[in-house]
């Protein structure tokens, strides 16, 4: 009866933080929320001026992001 020895797989060098799925999706969803409220706050002329900026970058970069691999 032989006895099989199964050796360690090399781990996989972890990707940086802005080259990950799941956190830049979070901060692309975040800055869609950010975005919405600007555009709803009755309060400062310059926060509406650039929401939709905001949310057209936070839009686009949660398009980008989703393509990345898990």
């Amino acid at each position: 009866m032989t006895h099989l020895v199964e050796t360690p797989r090399p781990s996989r060098p972890k990707r940086p933080f802005f080259l990950r799925r799941g956190p830049m999706e979070n901060i692309a969803t975040a800055l869609i929320a950010i975005g919405f409220l600007m555009l709803f706050q009755p309060f400062l002329l310059v926060l509406y001026t650039y929401s939709l900026v905001t949310l057209l970058a936070g839009t686009a970069m949660f398009i980008i992001v989703s393509k990345f691999p898990e």
